[in-house]
């Protein structure tokens, strides 16, 4: 081989770690680029030359050239951010985005999304998060498409269908006052309260409900509107027409203070809940077009105590139309919008995909990587199916270590001098190959 072999050894040494410093220096400028996977160099030598001694044959290295520089795709820290479109990974798997120019999806740990003038969940270069689009039934689509959030979106009112009502009445109030006129309703009862209903339009009106004691463990009770509300007459009306009765029934007692008869009927006392009804047709509300479709329920959650009459909860299902006013990201990547009327809906859910070889992966540039024939196609499923979870309001961090990057160049700075020395040790034996000539 020679010196001329010497000097291309040397020669390969100064290429191999020139690659080397040049992925150190790519390490470093990413150092704080979000989902940035840190890569290592790795060396081989070249196929040696043969030489025949006296010791018979033997090889010689021809020096060290690039084998292969891998990404290290190890889990990055996570950042805590004030967007909660900023996702972040942990675990295994890649968002997908698909490139609006070719259509192609590609593959990224960088999370920093936003949403674009059409409502398209994208990436800062526009590349469009794949997810699953909601259904009207609560469910997800199988296939995966653009994620699209309407943020213009309303959710219409949704009219009371049901009523829960959890009240103590005093076991020890007096029954000689307990005689129930709709003329004096609060005057007349013993203890009373009032429910929030909606109506279609998502309109709430207000039904009280009174209580008198009618006897030992024995209770009636009387349900009302205002009259200028409703269209029907109910039960009853109040003399100067202000106040419509729309419900009546009796509530009974055992000797532990618990419910065991509603409306002339038994019920379980260790059920905690009864209930009754208040006819649909005295609910026929004057500001909505059309009377509501079923009764109301009204589940009757009362004890008897010798404790002060009072309501523990009361609560209504329905609600009046909303409009968007914000949306989130849970760890399994359903995104939730949350609107102005205290409803929240899922919107879609956002896709993982992962890879048999993420080191066969092809990088693109902008954080994005390619599947290739190495990597092997992307397994695509939900975050939590097999696949990493989401963090909103964070940021996966780049992998780099830069005291570990700072050894690594100090290192191979030597290995490049060592083998410029062997360069410069060379140019001097051939320059004193050629002076013996003179």
């Amino acid at each position: 081989m020679g010196l001329g072999g010497a000097m291309n050894s040397g020669v390969s040494g100064l290429q191999a770690f020139s690659n080397a410093m040049s992925t150190i220096g790519n390490n470093l400028s990413n150092a704080n680029t979000a989902g940035f996977k840190a890569s290592r160099t790795l060396f081989s030598d070249l196929i040696p030359d043969t030489v025949n001694g006296s010791g018979g044959t033997s090889q010689i290295g021809r020096g060290a050239g690039l084998s292969t520089v891998d990404n290290i795709f190890t889990q990055g820290s996570i950042e805590s951010t004030s967007s909660n479109l900023d996702l972040a990974i942990e675990g295994a798997g890649f968002f997908i985005v698909r490139n609006p120019e070719n259509q192609t999806n590609n593959y990224t740990r960088a999370g920093g999304f936003r949403l674009d003038e059409s409502g398209y969940l994208t990436n800062p270069e526009g590349y469009i998060a794949q997810g699953y689009a909601a259904r009207g039934d609560g469910g997800y689509e199988d296939l995966t498409s653009d994620i699209q959030i309407n943020t213009r979106s309303s959710v219409p009112a949704q009219a009371s269908s049901e009523v829960s009502l959890t009240t103590n009445l005093n076991a020890q109030t007096d029954t000689s006052a307990s005689t129930w006129n709709i003329d004096d309703p609060a005057g007349n009862s013993d203890f009373a309260t009032t429910s929030e209903v909606y109506d279609s339009l998502g309109n709430t009106h207000l039904i009280t409900t009174y209580f008198c004691k009618s006897g030992t463990n024995a209770w009636n009770y009387y349900q009302t509107v205002a009259a200028e509300e409703v269209s029907s007459t109910g039960e009853d009306v109040s003399t100067d027409g202000t106040i419509v009765q729309v419900g009546s029934g009796s509530l009974g007692f055992n000797d532990q203070g618990l419910l065991d008869e509603l409306d002339g009927s038994a019920v379980d006392p260790n059920s905690g809940t009864s209930t009754t009804t208040i006819s649909a047709s005295y609910l026929d509300w004057t500001n909505t077009e059309n009377p509501p479709s079923e009764d109301l329920t009204y589940e009757m959650n009362i004890t008897q105590f010798a404790t002060d009459s009072k309501v523990v909860t009361q609560q209504a299902n329905g609600y009046s139309s909303g409009y968007l006013n914000d949306i989130s990201v849970d760890k399994e990547g359903v995104i939730t919008g949350t609107y102005s009327n205290g409803e929240s809906r899922g919107l879609a859910k956002l896709a993982l995909g992962k890879f048999a070889n993420n080191n066969g992966l092809d990088k693109l540039g902008k954080n994005l990587f390619r599947a290739t024939n190495d990597s092997g196609p992307a397994d695509v499923g939900t975050p939590g199916s097999g696949l990493g979870s989401i963090f909103s309001n964070s940021l996966e961090q780049s992998t780099v270590d830069i005291a570990e990057e700072f050894t690594k160049m100090i290192t191979t700075q030597r290995s490049f001098q060592a083998n410029s020395k062997t360069i410069t040790t060379t140019d001097e034996m051939l320059n004193q190959v050629i002076n013996m000539k003179r």
